[in-house]
């Protein structure tokens, strides 16, 4: 598929990019590069290989979810600078 200069330029406007001629020019060809590479994958058999996600066959390790002891809010703001039970104290950073 050729590509011509005018579909260029309008891609380009597309993608919000501006090109000189030269440039434009160079982006043409490469453009028409990439969709004569999709040209030929688009000529190979697929019919028997299924959608897929990952090409690679992986699946999240994960745990069930169980209760467990929680800190307690003493424990937990001892190490604070500025403890205010039952909060953390922080620097105001909004006005």
């Amino acid at each position: 598929m050729k590509i011509s200069i005018d579909e260029a330029r309008h891609i380009a406007r597309l993608s919000r990019l501006e090109f000189s001629e030269p440039d434009l020019g160079a982006m043409r060809v490469q453009l028409d590069k990439i969709l004569q590479y999709i040209g030929k994958l688009n000529e190979l058999d697929t019919s028997d290989i299924g959608p897929t996600s990952h090409i690679l066959n992986l699946s999240n390790v994960t745990r069930e979810d169980m209760q467990g002891v929680s800190l307690t809010v003493e424990y937990t703001l001892r190490n604070a600078p500025d403890p205010q039970p039952p909060f953390f104290r922080v620097p105001k950073i909004i006005e």
